[in-house]
């Protein structure tokens, strides 16, 4: 069995959470061999794991910018990022949000899967998970 790493990132909030005086039951990222499984981030403010503004510009600044605090604590950056997969709470949100990752992505190119459904957090209108290959 190879060994998983867990990795934690100070400057972003762990999600999966439903009472916060509690450990979640989740991590927010695994390494595993050269890959990187990194959890579904959303857009909580790292100091006090709320949910920020409803506005999907800043929602999405604020989960990709959580997401890539917890990829450099895994050694990794956008340019490692295989694969995204994006739920929004809202599909019309989707203009906003993608000229708002594709500002934050740069140019780095990934493959993505972007569906519509219900975060399990009130007020969360996005949520991204990925995984980077280190290798």
């Amino acid at each position: 069995l190879m060994p998983k790493e867990i990795i934690r990132a100070k400057n972003a909030p762990t999600t999966g959470f439903t009472d916060k005086s509690k450990e979640p039951p989740i991590v927010q990222a695994i390494r595993a061999g050269g890959t990187l499984y990194v959890s579904g981030q959303g857009p909580l403010d790292p100091e006090t794991k709320e949910v920020i503004s409803g506005d999907i510009v800043a929602q999405t600044r604020q989960t990709m910018a959580n997401l890539i605090a917890v990829l450099e604590a895994g050694g990794a950056t956008l340019a490692n990022v295989v694969n995204m997969r994006v739920c929004l709470r809202d599909v019309d949100d989707f203009p906003k949000f993608n000229e708002t990752f594709r500002e934050i992505m740069a140019g780095e190119k990934t493959t993505r899967t972007c569906i519509g459904g219900t975060p399990h957090r009130k007020g969360v209108n996005v949520e991204i998970d990925c995984i980077a290959v280190l290798d």
